[in-house]
């Protein structure tokens, strides 16, 4: 698996220091200032039909790269693993039917957001401007809800449920991830 080069997106959080449930939280901040900005995005392209899809395609990228291979697949390879093999049932449905369910969603969300750029740049039709609209504020409004149920529900679980010896080793996992495509 290639590793995947985060440089062309600004204003990542160091974490460094951090214990991965702080770095998480603090991910979780730098994703829904993209999540934002991609909903402003779709605010201009009803208002005004403004589209750039070199934006939406960096928007892509990010959601793929930082907030999916380099958060979500973290948290699924580290914490929630440990979570899930360790936890017991309160862990098996939060993360397996909850945390892991809506990874799986963004990811179609964002295919989904894709595919509809290419058809309205193709097409700038209403209907194919409705669609990139619909998909793009899906992904927006599931990663709000989704970050919303990490940081009051998993984290807290997790801090209230993980040792701190165990703790700190799942740190240095995540200090040393490196995400892959």
């Amino acid at each position: 698996m290639a590793a995947i080069d985060l440089s062309e997106f600004a204003d990542l959080p160091d974490t460094r220091g951090m214990d991965i449930v702080d770095a998480m939280l603090a991910e979780h901040e730098r994703i829904l200032v993209e999540a934002d900005d991609l909903e402003r995005m779709c605010r201009e392209l009803v208002t005004s039909g403004t589209f750039s899809r070199a934006d939406f395609d960096y928007k892509v990228r990010f959601i793929r790269s930082y907030a999916d291979a380099a958060h979500h697949r973290k948290e699924e390879d580290v914490l929630y693993s440990y979570m899930l093999d360790n936890l017991g049932q309160v862990a098996e449905n939060l993360i397996r039917h909850g945390m892991l369910v809506d990874h799986d969603r963004g990811r179609a969300c964002v295919k989904r957001m894709e595919d509809a750029a290419a058809a309205y740049e193709a097409d700038p039709s209403v209907e194919n401007r409705v669609e990139l609209v619909s998909w793009a504020m899906e992904y927006v409004h599931l990663i709000r809800a989704h970050v919303q149920r990490e940081n009051t529900v998993a984290y807290p679980f997790a801090r209230r449920s993980i040792d701190p010896a165990v703790m700190a080793e799942l740190t240095a996992k995540a200090q040393n991830y490196t995400p892959h495509a």
